[in-house]
């Protein structure tokens, strides 16, 4: 379509510079003559005038060959698009449109101008969430070396195992004694309870191995060891105290066999 539009008006301009090169000779014609060499001037520019007359003639002609078939593309893709249109075109809608456009051109602007605005701050938020995601998935993969994920589905199966075997009593005992279980928790996980239950690990670990003396005399030779009286007393003072507990919850309120 294009390479025929430009030959068209290629040869338009040849016919131009015809009818151009017609009326100088025209001119030619007006202007006075003397003798016969005027004469044949004149005969000259009228066989002049009519070859010219007849190159334009081929030329309209050639033209028209060359635009009939342009034409009749054009009406016909124009047929073939309005067709899919139909009856549902009307032409004032499309004035009424036009006319639409022209009063809402400041709007139209504004807009394009917003349109603009969000297509950059799409781009920017997608720069943002391109870093944000690189960044998680850095986190996450070192989460998952660390163990943190080993820990979760670790404590995802505690927690199957507590539903499975807590039954819904056993959750409402517990949440009624919740606080004296953290108070326990928070005693035991004092400093010093800490320090004395690892210490007493340790020791106990480090002499399982060594051999024991349980004769009369070896046991009375530890017991001249001030270490040892003095466990046997905090023993003693504990399992005192353990007593004292039973015996509060009705365990020692009953007496003696024979009183």
């Amino acid at each position: 379509m294009d390479n025929d539009m430009t030959l068209l008006h290629q040869k338009i301009d040849v016919l131009t510079a015809s009818v151009e090169a017609q009326r100088a000779r025209l001119e030619t014609l007006e202007a006075p003559s003397k003798g016969a060499s005027g004469l044949h001037s004149k005969l000259d520019a009228i066989l002049e005038n009519m070859e010219a007359q007849r190159q334009r003639q081929e030329g309209w002609i050639e033209l028209q060959n060359d635009v009939v078939p342009i034409a009749n593309h054009m009406i016909k893709l124009t047929i073939d698009e309005l067709a899919e249109v139909g009856n549902e075109f009307q032409l004032e809608d499309l004035l009424f449109l036009v006319k639409r456009v022209l009063r809402d051109t400041k709007l139209l602007t504004e807009l394009v101008g917003r349109l603009e605005a969000m297509v950059e701050l799409a781009d920017d938020v997608q720069t943002v969430g391109n870093q944000a995601f690189h960044q998680t998935v850095a986190t996450l993969d070192r989460m998952e070396r660390q163990g943190y994920f080993a820990f979760a589905r670790g404590g995802w199966r505690v927690i199957e195992k507590i539903v499975t075997e807590f039954g819904e009593e056993d959750i409402n005992a517990l949440g009624d004694n919740i606080v004296l279980i953290l108070n326990t928790i928070k005693g035991m996980t004092q400093p010093e309870i800490m320090g004395f239950v690892q210490n007493t690990l340790l020791v106990a670990e480090s002499e399982l191995d060594k051999p024991v003396d349980i004769s009369y005399t070896g046991i009375l030779r530890q017991m001249r060891d001030p270490a040892v009286r003095r466990g046997l007393a905090l023993t003693m003072r504990v399992l005192h105290a353990v007593g004292a507990q039973a015996d509060g919850n009705g365990a020692g309120n009953h007496p003696p066999a024979g009183t």
